[in-house]
């Protein structure tokens, strides 16, 4: 801002993946840096922008809802212009300016680094603004302003996707996969690092393949020892392991390094072969059951999470009977359920429309199933000790997670003590499941 100007205010509201607030916190960093100041509070705002997600029914709904919602507060005299990015906005980007007339202006994934040009455009003249770039370009190294938590951050190490799953639309959202140079996400966890950060959480849309347009191999297992070596970082986190491309070689570092987490996320879809060759999914249920059995023999405690789609327009009783069987016995411990959701632009589209109370009806069956599996790990971990990483506190007690909880899906474990440091580990006895979490004290401690 020229100087005599006041300040503009800019609030942010970000939905969807963990990819997509990577790309939040940089459009804030290029704010801050233009002279704005950025919030997340809306309110009085000269501008809003809305980060969105848009890659199923349940996501455009939220995008679409938040819109609204903050256009209706805007006539109420708090809000400012409003400006959409994001997938919502790659997606839809004439839609959302034809159909939308709360919108002052959309930028698409792939034009986020001029956001603000976009937001001077729109505070200086009433003119809609459309901007978006190559969805194919190199991953963006623009900095970010950490919005997660002083302890833990993201950091994207690959971006866009080539599998092409049938009920997919992310490549086209994203564009091709992309690694990020390994010296540039050294440099950045370094960065990270410095400034307080303890766990880093890899994300990309298929982290498995970090590499391989790059190096001309996979070089996952090779950025987890190399990341490892940085002294101060004590946890690193594995997001978004396609299961068929898990080698050996990353096996193996996930069971020997301390640093890394025997967590993993690894969406399987579904384990019918019908099904999953439905999806475009490569591999089988066989080989699905047969890497589950290599990661808990060769990993020890390993904790799992995936993802599982029900009501694939065509998946008849006994492949649903099927999934729902995998899950019964294999009790993988994390697992998100959803229903098919058609997407227009997929090669899923090309299906039969989905019988939408059917497929509603065995997500939810499925969900309940899993309800039962978390409950009982919860309750198995009971008398054990865990290393546990501070969050922050709430009414009579502290929270934090260990090894086992993903920050934002997999909840917190609950410790009632007076005095403990928000930031630090400690090692804490589980002594309870209340409300279906976890509940401990500090190892030591009487009860």
């Amino acid at each position: 801002m020229k100087s005599g100007q006041t300040t503009k205010k800019i609030g942010i509201v970000s939905l969807g993946c963990a990819k997509n607030l990577v790309n939040t916190e940089q459009m804030m960093f290029l704010l801050k840096e233009a002279g704005y100041e950025v919030t997340g509070d809306t309110d009085g705002a000269d501008a809003i922008i809305v980060n969105t997600c848009g890659f199923i029914d349940s996501a455009k709904m939220e995008a679409i809802d938040t819109i609204l919602e903050l256009d209706e507060e805007r006539r109420c005299g708090k809000k400012g212009k409003l400006i959409v990015t994001g997938c919502f906005a790659e997606r839809y980007k004439e839609e959302i300016l034809a159909q939308l007339p709360e919108v002052d202006g959309v930028v698409g994934v792939g034009g986020f680094e001029e956001i603000v040009t976009a937001i001077d455009s729109v505070l200086k003249s009433d003119e809609k603004v459309a901007v978006f770039g190559d969805l194919n370009a190199p991953i963006s190294e623009t900095k970010r302003i950490i919005t997660t938590s002083r302890s833990w951050a993201y950091i994207k190490i690959a971006d866009g996707c080539d599998n092409r799953c049938a009920f997919c639309i992310i490549p086209k959202l994203r564009g091709k996969f992309r690694s990020r140079p390994m010296e540039k996400i050294i440099g950045e966890a370094k960065e990270l690092v410095n400034n307080g950060v303890k766990e880093l959480i890899l994300v990309a849309q298929d982290s498995t393949r970090y590499g391989l347009d790059l190096y001309g191999k996979r070089c996952l297992a090779q950025l987890l020892t190399t990341l490892s070596e940085i002294e101060d970082l004590k946890w690193i986190r594995l997001h978004y392991l396609y299961p068929d491309d898990i080698t050996e070689e990353l096996i193996d570092v996930i069971a020997d390094n301390k640093k890394v987490l025997k967590y993993i996320d690894m969406p399987i879809q579904h384990v019918s072969d019908n099904v999953l060759q439905k999806m475009n999914r490569r591999g089988n249920g066989k080989k699905v059951r047969q890497l589950l059995k290599r990661l808990r023999e060769r990993i020890s405690d390993v904790v799992i999470r995936t993802s599982v789609i029900a009501g694939l327009p065509g998946e008849n009783d006994d492949e649903f009977e099927e999934l729902y069987e995998f899950l019964k016995s294999e009790k993988i411990e994390r697992a998100g359920v959803f229903r098919y959701s058609p997407e227009e632009g997929t090669a899923a589209e090309a299906m039969p429309r989905p019988d939408t109370e059917l497929a509603d009806k065995r997500a939810e069956a499925l969900a309940q199933l899993q309800s039962q599996i978390i409950d009982e790990f919860n309750k198995s971990r009971i008398d054990s000790v865990v290393t546990v990483l501070i969050e922050g506190a709430h009414d009579s007690c502290f929270f934090g997670r260990s090894f086992a909880e993903s920050p934002e899906v997999d909840g917190y474990i609950s410790i009632f003590e007076k005095d403990m440091s928000i930031g630090e580990f400690y090692d804490i006895l589980i002594t309870d499941v209340i409300d279906g979490e976890p509940v401990g004290k500090p190892v030591g401690e009487e009860a």
